[in-house]
Order: structure tokens, then sequence, then C-alpha cells
């Protein structure tokens, strides 16, 4: 049919070399959607897990008032441990910082500086937990870092 077609609009019939690299053409198209399909749903749910996110801070600061208070129930852990486990299963990781570890503005927010023992630039505090999707860094964690002890 597309050589009745070539042949009624006077177009050259094509060779072997150029329906190879319409399909290459076609194959390289493919794959840039698929991948472009690919990010979209692995950052998809990207803004719930950010409020979700949110949501467990506060989980967590109830869990420490009512700790404060007295034995809590075990079964207030195992929901908190059962979000977490949803949302790991969904690429969502806590970026694991510790006091010591230095400061890395990629995945970490210095809130303020404070004289410490740990040499200058290093971690004293985490205020809040940071977070990645994936490879993506979700929210930054935040922290309190040493300062730089000037000679005077």
């Amino acid at each position: 049919m597309a050589d009745e077609e070539n042949k009624e609009n006077n177009l050259p019939e094509p060779t072997v070399a150029d329906l190879k690299e319409q399909i290459e053409e076609m194959a390289a198209q493919r794959d840039e959607y698929l991948a472009g399909w690919q990010d979209v749903a692995r950052y998809g749910s990207e803004d719930l897990i950010k409020d979700l996110i949110s949501v467990m801070d506060n989980f967590d600061l109830a869990l420490r008032t009512l700790e404060k208070a007295g034995p809590v129930e075990k079964g207030i852990y195992l929901i908190r441990t059962q979000i977490d486990d949803i949302l790991k299963k969904r690429g969502l990781a806590k970026i694991d910082l510790k006091p010591g570890d230095m400061f890395d503005p990629a995945v970490a927010e210095a809130l303020s500086e404070v004289d410490a023992e740990q040499p200058p630039g290093a971690i004293v505090q985490e205020i809040e937990p940071g977070y990645r999707l994936h490879e993506k860094v979700l929210r930054p964690a935040r922290v309190i870092i040493s300062k730089d002890k000037k000679i005077k």
C-alpha cells in the first residue's frame, strides 16, 4: 500500500536504510516517552508523601508528649511503624544523620551554629529529620552545627 502511495505521489521507494533509520527514531522516541511516564509514576505521589511527612512529625510529637505523661500503649507505636513501612514501600527514606557527622548542604539545612566540642561544621543536633523520595531530597534535615571557634 505504501508503495502504491509513493508511486501516486511520485515519491521514491524507501530503502532498507531509510526504514532502519525510521525504526531507530521511533524506538528513541518510545524510550523517551517511557522514561517520562516512569518518572511520573515514581514521583507522582510526591505531594501526598510530603503531607504525610508532616503528619508523621506531628505523630512523633504527640508520642513524645504521651511518653512524658506515662506509659504509651504498644498499639500507638505499631500504627506509627505501619505508616513508616507504607511510605518506605513507596520509596521514602529518612536521611541518616547523627551528631558528629559533617554538615552537607545537599541534604541538610543549618538552623543555627553553637559552640560545641565537635569540629567546626559538624552536626551537633538534628532538630527535624530529612527525607528522600528515591534519589531526590524531599525535605532536608534541619540541624544545629558547631561554630568555628575564633582565636581571640
